[in-house]
């Protein structure tokens, strides 16, 4: 992942249409464990627009300062973070019905490795 949704989402819905991976969930999907309150980033199909921008273009969309933040990087080495995410309703990750949970190991994200984990661990706003 690297990029995930605050509690400070309004639902305006203008980050979805901006992700080049469809990795936002609106807050009506049933995917989402978050269901019913905010928009939702998928942490195994979320690259920080990679390869298609400069910045997270999700955040470049949204209105509302604060509600997209950095997350860890989807690698192994966080593997057991996005585990207990999972396990404690922070992340729902998708289960492959062959490979099982989609954790790093499975496949792992690209993400923005000029962002400190500094600014990662402490959800700093994407946007600055």
């Amino acid at each position: 992942m690297a990029v995930m949704i605050t509690d400070l989402c309004i639902n305006c819905g203008d980050c979805a249409p901006e992700c080049p991976v469809a990795a936002i969930l609106e807050d009506s999907n049933e995917k989402n464990p978050h269901e019913g309150q905010y928009f939702y980033v998928k942490p195994e199909t979320c690259v920080e627009c990679v390869g298609h921008a400069d910045a997270p273009r999700c955040a470049d969309a949204c209105p509302t300062e604060g509600s997209i933040v950095w997350d860890m990087p989807y690698t192994t080495d966080y593997e057991e973070y996005y585990m207990a995410g999972n396990e404690n309703g922070t992340y729902k990750i998708r289960e492959h019905k062959k490979k099982g949970l989609m954790l790093p190991s499975v496949k792992a994200q690209l993400f923005m490795d000029e962002i400190s984990t500094e600014m990662r661990e402490s959800h700093s706003n994407v946007a600055v």
